[in-house]
């Protein structure tokens, strides 16, 4: 095989930011696989450039791409699309065969095929072969590929050392490696692109190694664990970590489920050095067998949850509740007076809010909306979980919803409680962290951008249509925003791209199926 000119680059972020929680702390979410991609293009004898793109104001994208390219491999979450199609066409334009891969290729593959030679589903070493192999141009629809599953097996951090220094060498003041120990989650969260991908557990040797490795370069290492749910397999987890490093040696952040975060376990979690955890909620009626509820629900849900999340508490010093709001049972204004009331019960949690959003064909639920013809094709640019609901709300207005939204997220960032969290808090760095996040754009921002989202829905008819789906024109408000995000990338924005189809998966569905009665 030729030895191609490679370069890897991973959209961290879909544009410069100035906010210094992103300049601290956007590195820190590298993710892992195009740091493997980058490893495995290696392996098979080939030159790679890796960029992590941060978005950091000493970043220069453009200019960090080598000029002389064969094969580009971007990885991109939705918020990116934009980026990424245009940072497609400028690279194709200097010859550069292009490949998408990441959540944002999973969820819009038929949108993207317009804009890539490659669209990548899970992935595994072959699939890369494949590629590399073929590395030919497809235009105008590039070609869709994909394994049967999941890898079963993962290069760890010390294979791809090489490229997780290179990320963390744009953290400026706190260093994260992330690892992860299984794929796939057992839950089934109709929501979650992880819904309906079965669990597994990768090597417990190699994170042993792993952990052992990153003592020898970190004084005292920080792990964030990419687990879609971590510890399920909650003993063996622990017997490793135990077995590998010494106790509390390493701190460790993780995403797990409160069903998993029983007191013996907690007690296991803190020996261990585990200094954050990220539990879903999610919601007041729904998603108790995640959150060890089960048939309860409002306000005896709430108390039963903020109980536990504040014996959490006792054993980590950070905790941050996810909740989403806008899901199919939520009506009125309960949902989020319930949310108030659990922030006042649990002054030590953070809370992070998400807006349901249905991307493309990633979860069961999202066929069912476009079905009903409910989902708003918001430009990518905007489809973060915060920014936009693509998803027309079935018990609400809009004015209303947001109403509600902007009450329980200044309740929840407002002085008085951003105080008490700090006081209900242990450690000087969760307590400084909370307020961090609070006065930044997770907690201040949120309810600037949202109160200006509900003037401008209460006011501007051209924006209300268009959430309201009854026009399909992009206000003006939007593409100014993205235009000025992607800077000198706006002119490499490909004709149409702004647009796409938000029942692309169920037209292919409805296709396949007449084609299977023919």
């Amino acid at each position: 095989m030729q030895k191609l000119r490679i370069c890897v680059i991973d959209l961290v972020a879909k544009a410069p930011t100035k906010r210094f929680w992103g300049r601290v702390m956007n590195a820190n979410y590298a993710s892992i696989m195009p740091q493997i991609v980058s490893l495995w293009c290696e392996q098979e004898g080939h030159d790679v450039t890796y960029i992590c793109y941060t978005g950091a104001e000493f970043e220069t994208l453009l200019e960090e791409i080598p000029e002389k390219l064969d094969v580009a491999f971007i990885g991109a979450f939705s918020q990116a699309g934009q980026l990424s199609y245009a940072l497609s066409n400028f690279l194709r334009s200097r010859g550069a065969v292009t490949v998408l891969g990441g959540p944002h290729a999973r969820c819009y593959p038929q949108d993207a095929q317009k804009y890539f030679d490659y669209v990548l589903g899970f992935t595994d070493k072959s699939i890369i072969r494949d590629v590399l192999q073929d590395c030919s141009q497809h235009r105008p629809l590039g070609i869709r590929l994909s394994a049967e599953q999941q890898p079963s097996d993962l290069p760890g951090v010390q294979e791809r050392w090489k490229f997780v220094s290179k990320a963390l060498e744009k953290a400026p003041l706190i260093k994260i490696v992330g690892m992860m120990g299984s794929v796939g989650c057992p839950y089934t969260c109709s929501f979650c692109i992880d819904a309906e991908i079965p669990y597994q557990q990768l090597s417990f040797d190699v994170m042993k190694e792993d952990l052992r490795f990153l003592r020898t370069k970190f004084k005292r290492p920080r792990v964030g664990w990419h687990d879609p749910n971590f510890g399920v397999r909650f003993d063996d987890y622990m017997d490793a970590i135990e077995e590998a490093i010494p106790p509390d040696s390493i701190d460790f952040i993780a995403e797990s489920s409160l069903a998993l975060l029983s007191e013996p376990h907690l007690k296991r979690l803190k020996k261990n050095g585990f200094k954050a955890i990220l539990p879903g909620i999610e919601s007041w009626y729904d998603m108790g067998n995640k959150s060890k509820t089960g048939g309860k629900q409002g306000l005896e849900k709430v108390r039963q949850v903020s109980e536990h999340i504040n014996m959490v508490l006792r054993y980590i010093p950070y905790l941050q509740a996810n909740f989403v709001f806008g899901l199919e049972l939520d009506e009125g204004p309960e949902p989020f007076e319930l949310t108030k009331r659990f922030i006042d019960m649990t002054p030590g949690a953070f809370p992070a809010y998400s807006l349901l959003t249905s991307f493309g064909q990633a979860a069961p639920l999202n066929i069912g909306y476009q079905r009903e013809n409910r989902v708003v094709p918001f430009p990518f640019h905007f489809m973060n979980n915060n920014h936009v609901m693509n998803v027309k709300p079935t018990h609400y207005t809009l004015p209303e919803f947001f109403r509600n939204l902007v009450d329980v997220t200044s309740h929840s960032f407002s002085w008085p409680i951003i105080a008490k969290r700090f006081k209900a808090v242990k450690g000087p760095i969760p307590k400084w962290m909370n307020v961090l996040r609070a006065v930044s754009s997770e907690g201040f921002g949120r309810i600037k951008y949202h109160t200006g989202l509900l003037h401008m829905l209460e006011t501007n008819s051209e924006v209300r249509r268009y959430w309201e789906g009854e026009s399909q024109e992009i206000p003006s408000f939007y593409t100014d925003w993205i235009e000025r995000d992607l800077g000198p990338l706006w002119q490499w924005l490909p004709e149409g791209a702004l647009y796409h189809d938000p029942n692309a998966h169920l037209r292919e569905e409805s296709e396949q199926l007449l084609d299977i009665q023919a």
